[in-house]
């Protein structure tokens, strides 16, 4: 594998989330270049089948392949549980690739143990069980319990945050029986931080709310500083591509990236 530490990292996800990835990837690493594809066009991949998300993501891939960089960050949740192995056995040899679950699985591994773990998500990636599946084969002790919470996607992109609406929602999936007695939540949606602090009021900040997107951007740090690929040059340069345009899709991007930015739209091959 040629790789050289002034190549892109590329960051993708289904829409606007995957922001929330990308921001903690700046501010870990900020001299580095980011390319991130949201693909608008064909959001949520949540209830998309798995040879389709497996389809999108392999056809991104390839664009953030084009534009050399030197790994991919799959900042969705749903593509990371379906198409991470498939894009492994297409992509890895010519690039690096990280998915946004196995972070989470290997911090549970190094922090807890005899504990109750909660997961929330879309359908796609709990339907996956690729969290379960994690938590059972590498954490000792630990019970994993998902639950789907499909609504929270849309809730957060139309703007119902932090009022009653919100609240309510976020009530009716967080009671459920399943979460009783949880000590940690995973967060397994890149939407979600958004509403974290909300989620931590509903449990009395009694229990503690995993967010990935650190944990994933402190591994890719890890992973590029083994393998002597961290940039040099300092420049921290980002783009920002979507394969759908919307004026309400710039709204919400900078709530997320926390940071005005531009946004180009591209057609996929």
């Amino acid at each position: 594998m040629d790789l050289n530490p002034e190549q892109a990292i590329g960051i993708f996800d289904s829409g606007v989330g995957g922001l929330t990835v990308a921001h903690a990837i700046r501010q870990i690493l900020p001299d580095e270049k980011l390319i991130y594809f949201g693909d608008t066009a064909h959001l949520p991949y949540g209830d998309k089948s798995k040879d389709t998300i497996i389809r999108y993501s392999k056809e991104i891939s390839n664009f953030l392949l084009e534009k050399s960089c030197k790994t991919i960050v799959i900042a969705c949740n749903s593509a990371s549980a379906t198409a991470y192995e498939d894009l492994k056995k297409d992509f890895e040899g010519r690039l690096l690739i990280l998915n946004v679950i196995d972070p989470v699985v290997n911090y549970l591994k190094n922090n807890f143990e005899d504990t109750k773990v909660g997961v929330i998500g879309t359908k796609a990636t709990i339907n996956s069980g690729a969290y379960e599946k994690g938590i059972l084969s590498e954490c000792r002790n630990i019970t994993p319990v998902s639950m789907a919470t499909p609504l929270f996607v849309p809730m957060i992109e139309e703007g119902f945050i932090f009022d009653d609406i919100s609240n309510a929602i976020i009530r009716s999936y967080l009671s459920s029986p399943m979460l009783k007695d949880i000590s940690s939540l995973i967060l397994a949606c890149t939407h979600y931080p958004i509403i974290k602090n909300q989620i931590n009021k509903f449990f009395a900040f009694n229990v503690e709310i995993i967010d990935s997107a650190k944990i994933v951007a402190a591994e890719l740090k890890d992973m590029l500083q083994s393998r002597d690929l961290l940039s040099r040059s300092g420049k921290g340069e980002s783009e920002f591509y979507l394969s759908d345009y919307t004026e309400h899709f710039a709204k919400i991007a900078k709530t997320f990236f926390e940071e005005k930015i531009s946004l180009r739209k591209v057609s996929l091959k």
